[in-house]
């Protein structure tokens, strides 16, 4: 009985850091500050409560607050929370690298991500193409964990029921949106390859590819991920991108997981092709 007393608190929630940490995501991936009541009709709170968490936010540097137009924003004092947290980061320090050859061999963007809760995927780390152009992918971005390719490979390797994959789906913003269907087949089809392209669906005319990288248990925690103009990649080919980028993830396995690191990354592929 204790032990389970035990597990039962360690799983009890704290609504008031839940609530903290919804604000600040919320703040984050706002594009200007935003009011007390957008932010608490958005993350269903009540205002007064939401406002004794922001005061809370803004007096330890975390957010902060515009006494004219009395509308919040994301402070600097994260930055060295976020900071920290990449710099101590080993996948990010030892990808990080070989994305930068990836985008010198092939003239796309690398980008390493990571998975940051059950639905959202975060970039630890990226390097960016020598054109005269570029995409625009910045460090800690967070996106849907269904999102273009990383999406299809989190849905092919990882044991999603098809109610959670509809529901998840529906919520996607893509330029060329694809059918469910059509999106379903390419999760199977990345499942049978063992890496995902998205031609044009979520960025019209740029081509992504991501390789799933599993941990020891076997789930899909982070991706590989190269974004290019389409007709660039077709001209080189998927097939030898993608080849590459598998070579990286096993190398970085091998380096994080000890010799047998690449060898799990293949077998974490094969059981979840098997049990499908």
């Amino acid at each position: 009985m204790e032990a389970s007393s035990d597990k039962d608190m360690r799983k009890r929630q704290v609504p008031a850091v839940t609530r903290a940490i919804g604000i600040l995501r919320q703040l984050g991936k706002a594009n200007e500050p935003i009011g007390v009541n957008q932010i608490a009709r958005e993350l269903e709170l009540i205002p007064s409560t939401c406002l004794h968490i922001l005061r809370v936010l803004v007096d330890e540097g975390l957010v902060a607050f515009d006494p004219v137009s009395k509308r919040y924003s994301i402070d600097v004092g994260i930055l060295p929370i976020a900071r920290s947290a990449i710099q101590k980061n080993t996948f990010a320090n030892l990808v990080e690298r070989r994305l930068t050859e990836l985008s010198l061999r092939f003239g796309v963007t690398g980008v390493a991500t990571q998975l940051s809760d059950p639905e959202h995927m975060v970039v630890v780390a990226l390097s960016q193409a020598p054109l005269p152009f570029r995409l625009q992918v910045d460090l800690g971005s967070r996106f849907p964990a269904l999102i273009s390719a990383t999406g299809r490979c989190f849905a092919a390797f990882n044991a999603l029921s098809e109610a959670s994959l509809k529901k998840g789906f529906a919520r996607l913003n893509w330029e060329h949106p694809p059918t469910y269907e059509a999106w379903k087949a390419e999760c199977d089809e990345a499942r049978e390859k063992g890496y995902a392209v998205d031609t044009g669906t979520y960025i019209g005319g740029v081509t992504i590819l991501a390789v799933p990288f599993f941990n020891h248990a076997g789930h899909m925690t982070h991706s590989l991920v190269a974004i290019g103009i389409s007709e660039k990649v077709d001209a080189i080919g998927v097939d030898a991108i993608a080849q590459d980028m598998l070579n990286i993830r096993d190398e970085v396995a091998s380096l994080l997981f000890g010799p047998q690191g690449s060898e799990g990354q293949e077998k974490a592929g094969r059981a979840s092709r098997s049990s499908k």
